[in-house]
């Protein structure tokens, strides 16, 4: 993981080595092993990097990169997988290392932006300046692995483009100022995260997975463009799918799982696994094992209460593949302890409950890798969330009942509140044990209700995934759509269990899962 952050503006001031520096130490958590700044007073652009070396270990790999033709300057946040096979088909004289990072600008050089960034597997986010087009251009990868702000501002009356890897580095600039975005907050406690391409602060943005930015220096207007789109590519997998047998696509996903865990296996510094037990991790961290000399080394949280540990079915997997596991258990007050790190890490409200235990996993890992991979993702492309199902079972029966009749339930268990539906449970939770009482039976309730007002499946997944009725908890709020609503009527042919999987692969993960992990 490595951290950039950059201004483009016409007053040298706001561009100074100082305004930089500050902006990059800001996020110096994420790249601890080198720093560095450049910057263009004539062009009215400064770029500053923080780095967490992984692929080439030398100052061959160190950040902001130009190489000698001298036409672009990049701040580079992630990984390219496939860059070794990329090398190969381009100009080999002018080499100076092999990290990644040169070869994506070499690539670029030698095809344009688009076609280096289609070209790239992986998991990145960059800032590039162009010296000839007197432009920026920001990109970000697929998934959404890697994050990437960016904002206009204003200081003394002088324009000024912010972006970075994360607001922290944004807001200690001068000219940054930090208003809560009302619809982003309405958007936060819906869904418990801020959605692309939604900011917590007025003004900026997220960009988009799969997009690319270009902003010309003189322009308040960034051109925003889609170079890679997931509806898009699933719509011709489905097509192609249907013309395959299962044994043969169930080989070729096992060749492809094998090559993508083998791409990521490579680097210049120990590399290990996250291991829960479940399918997604375990299926991970087996493909490492199969070709790797020596014990992977995994790593597991373990919570003493049953209902949340997962510890014994990874030990168990560990011990069955021969990895090199470390296991530590922690308890409810040492995973309150976790909390107050919390707002330093995640730099947008952020409320995903298992960003304790990915902390604290992290910081056990930390201690003997510094690369670990994860299943995430994994639910998303296999259909691994209950939701799904429960989604279409719950509409089977609510669609059998009239409209009218379905708002009229509805409104009638609405018209109680949360508090006085708990009230009815309370004397039988008197009776139970502190695990078996019906907890929050109120707000289930109210969330039933609600769902069985939709009007369609779509609007039944969407209203079963809200956590709050932004409405009736903020003032003056209304409840807002986002960017997988959008793409949902877009994928026609998709069962509706294929279309909440296409949504979540576009929403919940990047602004979520990817989230918490980056």
């Amino acid at each position: 993981m490595c951290g950039f952050a950059g201004v483009m503006c016409d007053n040298r001031e706001l561009l100074s080595s100082q305004l930089i520096e500050r902006m990059t130490d800001a996020i110096s958590h994420r790249g601890p092993d080198s720093s560095g700044y450049w910057s263009d007073f004539g062009a009215g652009v400064a770029l500053g990097h923080r780095r967490l070396s992984v692929v080439e270990l030398t100052a061959a790999g160190d950040q902001p990169m130009q190489l000698k033709t001298g036409r672009y300057v990049i701040v580079f946040n992630g990984e390219i997988y496939n860059h070794l096979e990329i090398r190969k088909e381009l100009p080999s004289e002018n080499w100076v290392g092999f990290s990644d990072t040169e070869t994506l600008l070499t690539a670029i050089e030698n095809w344009g932006v688009r076609k280096a960034v289609q070209r790239c597997t992986g998991m990145f986010a960059f800032a590039l300046w162009d010296l000839k087009e007197k432009q920026l251009v920001l990109a970000r990868d697929r998934m959404g692995e890697k994050p990437l702000y960016y904002g206009w501002t204003k200081h003394l009356g002088e324009d000024c483009f912010l972006f970075g890897s994360e607001l922290r580095a944004l807001s200690v600039h001068k000219s940054f100022s930090a208003k809560i975005d009302r619809t982003a907050l309405s958007l936060y406690m819906q869904h418990c995260y801020v959605p692309a391409p939604h900011c917590i602060y007025e003004g900026f943005k997220k960009l988009l997975p799969g997009h690319l930015l270009t902003i010309k220096m003189g322009s308040r207007r960034p051109n925003v463009e889609k170079y890679w789109s997931l509806p898009e590519v699933a719509s011709f997998a489905k097509r192609g799918f249907s013309e395959q047998n299962v044994e043969t696509v169930v080989d070729q996903l096992e060749q492809v799982l094998f090559k993508s865990v083998s791409d990521q296996m490579i680097a210049d510094v120990s590399v290990g696994a996250f291991l829960s037990g479940g399918v997604d991790s375990s299926t991970i961290v087996a493909l490492m094992q199969a070709q790797s000399t020596k014990p992977v080394q995994t790593f597991t949280i373990g919570f003493e209460h049953d209902s949340y540990n997962e510890a014994d079915h990874a030990r168990q997997v560990a011990a069955h593949l021969g990895t090199a596991h470390t296991e530590l258990y922690i308890t409810p007050q040492e995973a309150l302890e976790a909390i107050p790190a919390l707002p330093v890490i995640y730099s947008e409200p952020f409320a995903d409950s298992s960003q304790i235990p990915t902390y604290l996993v992290s910081k056990l890992a930390k201690q003997n890798v510094t690369v670990a991979l994860s299943g995430d993702g994994g639910d998303e492309l296999f259909a691994g969330y209950n939701r799904y199902l429960a989604t279409r079972r719950h509409w089977k029966v609510i669609n059998k009942l009239p409209m009218q009749a379905r708002a009229a339930l509805s409104a009638a268990v609405l018209s109680i509140s949360p508090d006085n539906w708990d009230k009815i449970t309370n004397p039988v939770n008197f009776l139970m044990s502190n695990m078996s009482q019906i907890k929050g039976f109120g707000a289930k309730m109210h969330k039933s209700a609600i769902a069985l007002n939709s009007e369609s499946i779509e609007a039944l997944y969407r209203n079963l995934l809200l956590k709050w009725d932004a409405e009736k908890v903020i003032v003056g709020s209304t409840n807002q759509e986002t960017y997988f609503q959008e793409n949902w009527n877009k994928l026609d042919g998709f069962t509706d269990i294929e279309k909440m999987m296409v949504a979540d692969s576009i929403g919940y993960l990047p602004d979520d899962i990817l989230v918490k992990v980056d």
